[in-house]
């Protein structure tokens, strides 16, 4: 056949690059290690069986879209930082009214454009928050609004290059290939297509099919966790061998699962950190735990339960909250450090002087023995302890708190200078003064030199996992390359659609990129999917460009699942989502975007 090498069997190389495949696939289904760490494997797996070279193998680390990313990724850490997305929340408040179709409206006029020139993950970090009190200001389910907040943002990054790390790996695989690297506004005239399509959708037919689940109503944080079982208050008796020891030595938290959130003795509170804190007789505590904890620590240690009209008619939420102490919420971030670990492992309370009150994991809601969970991607903490401990938290790398910022904790005398550095970025490229590698670069040396970010941010705000990711499989997309993987697949592929019209092996390419990110992800379907989809077009003397396109467009097109794409799983948890909205919600949006996407490319760049 025209166009391909002689593989008229499947030679060892084939056999070999295409197991590993296979492999890489049931690994990152079965999340038998986090994908980063998997990508790293394959790599290796790669030079040990000689399908690449050491040098093309580590290739990834030096590759311009990898470095690209990460150049991006530190370029939007330096705009949110200063508080420059932030300063649009008044507009969002003042344009939201209480309206359901004008609120998403108005989150997707301001986060849309937002997303094509900075990360979405940062975008969401820095607004899902501010929706959240916004809801809860004005009695809104955060269910109503959360999950269109993520689709905008998945939508804007479709309008440059820069938008999203999909973007910018597939501009880099169209240079390898020989089709030339994306110019920024590449695929903006498409982009804006299909973000206004997928707007009206979210404004006119979602509102229909988004749940009203309010997980927090009446000031009340809790509400949601059902934590009435699980939040007692107990008397230390007299004869209780707890006297006399601090809370340390008593070993109540790691022998019993038993967290202390205050100790009441005499009227007086005293809050955390509460640690060495010696007990007595008489003494109040409030504490966490399960009603088989509580029993075992009456049998071993003597307490005694509180009566319930102990404190008249105040819940036990509001005594533990104060002008000193508060309840919040966290959210676990996709590079978190925590990710993995239990709350036993990393001292979780020692660490952040904070209790964890319960687990919420998407429909899940974890209680009891809270210190053997492994924390996950996306799991929100239910915390209670000092405010100053919250104003700590604000600034955590590994959490996003979730709630009203302190802007002391921003530097917003530079969100001037973060915003002209990030637009000179995207100038500097526009024009065609320097590449946008260069460009990125040199954007994340000023945010440095002037104050934006501080030297110790500037590996904090990085994605390790996604460059990780990307360096271990841009050597697999080699592999496919140099061993003729690719050219087998695309030459199977046409002989069982080689009949079929362009527009429907557009579409074909469009839904299958679409299942596989869902599945795996948006970057691993790229390097999988893009080089097959070109090897097919030149076969069929189609345009491979219009190919390229529609693999890297469906790539980030994730709306069926929470688990797809990364500002999907943020907003799982806050929102109170059960798998299957997003499938209610999603597919519709995922099949308009199927029927349109492949004929705008036609129309648009040609056949």
């Amino acid at each position: 056949m025209p166009g391909f090498p002689c593989v008229n069997q499947l030679n060892m190389s084939i056999f070999l690059t295409i197991n590993i495949v296979f492999l890489t696939l049931i690994s990152f289904v079965g999340e038998w290690f986090p994908v980063d760490i998997t990508a790293i494997g394959v790599m290796v797996l790669l030079m040990a069986l000689g399908l690449v070279t050491p040098e093309e193998g580590i290739s990834g680390f030096g590759n311009s879209a990898t470095i690209t990313v990460m150049a991006m990724f530190i370029l939007s850490a330096g705009i949110s930082r200063t508080g420059a997305i932030a300063v649009v929340n008044d507009l969002l408040l003042r344009w939201g009214g209480k309206n359901s179709t004008r609120q998403i409206l108005a989150i997707g006029i301001i986060t849309g454009p937002i997303s094509a020139l900075i990360n979405n993950t940062a975008v969401v970090a820095v607004f899902l928050p501010v929706i959240e009190d916004w809801c809860h200001k004005q009695d809104i389910s955060p269910s109503k609004l959360l999950m269109p907040l993520s689709f905008v943002t998945i939508l804007g990054g479709m309008l440059t290059t820069i938008g999203t790390s999909t973007n910018v790996l597939a501009s880099g695989l169209s240079e390898k290939l020989g089709y030339g690297a994306f110019s920024l506004f590449q695929f903006t005239e498409l982009g804006l297509i299909i973000f206004t399509v997928g707007l009206a959708y979210l404004t006119l037919v979602a509102p229909r099919l988004l749940p009203n689940r309010k997980i927090r109503s009446n000031n009340t944080v809790t509400q949601g966790y059902d934590l009435k079982d699980y939040v007692s208050e107990i008397v230390v008796a007299p004869s209780s061998n707890l006297v006399g020891q601090t809370l340390r030595q008593s070993k109540l938290q790691r022998k019993f699962d038993l967290d202390v959130l205050e100790i009441i003795r005499n009227d007086n509170h005293f809050p955390q950190p509460l640690a060495d804190k010696f007990l007595q007789g008489g003494d109040i505590l409030m504490v966490r735990g399960g009603k088989e904890c509580l029993l075992k620590v009456k049998d071993e240690r003597g307490i005694e339960f509180l009566p319930d009209i102990q404190f008249g008619d105040k819940s036990w939420e509001k005594n533990l909250i104060s002008a000193e102490e508060s309840i919040a919420e966290v959210l676990i971030l996709s590079n978190s450090n925590l990710i993995g670990s239990t709350l036993k492992d990393i001292r979780f309370r020692q660490r952040y002087n904070a209790t964890v009150l319960a687990i919420r994991r998407g429909e899940e809601l974890v209680r009891e023995r809270l210190g053997k969970v492994k924390l996950r991607f996306g799991d929100v903490l239910l915390l209670q302890g000092p405010n100053q401990s919250f104003l700590g938290l604000q600034t955590s790398r590994d959490l996003l708190f979730i709630g009203e910022r302190d802007i002391e904790t921003l530097r917003r005398d530079k969100a001037g200078i973060a915003v002209a550095i990030g637009l000179g970025v995207v100038l500097f490229a526009a024009l065609g003064i320097m590449p946008i590698l260069v460009s990125a670069m040199l954007g994340v040396v000023l945010m440095v030199f002037t104050g934006c970010l501080k030297p110790g941010e500037v590996y904090q705000a990085v994605r390790w996992d996604i460059i990780f990711l990307l360096a271990g499989l841009i050597p697999l997309g080699i592999a496919m390359d140099k061993s003729g993987t690719t050219q087998w697949l695309a030459q199977n592929l046409v002989a069982i659609g080689g009949n079929l019209s362009g527009y429907w092996l557009l579409t074909f390419f469009y839904c299958v990129t679409v299942l596989i990110t869902e599945i795996l992800s948006n970057n691993a379907s790229v390097v999988l999917l893009l080089p097959v989809a070109v090897e097919v077009a030149k076969s069929l003397n189609f345009n491979p460009m219009a190919f390229i396109l529609v693999v890297t467009f469906a790539a980030s097109s994730s709306f069926i699942t929470p688990i797809g794409y990364q500002t999907n799983t943020m907003v799982y948890s806050p929102g109170g989502y059960k798998f299957l909205d997003f499938a209610r919600v999603g597919a519709p949006l995922s099949l308009l975007m199927a029927l349109i996407v492949p004929p705008l490319i036609i129309i648009l760049y040609g056949l």
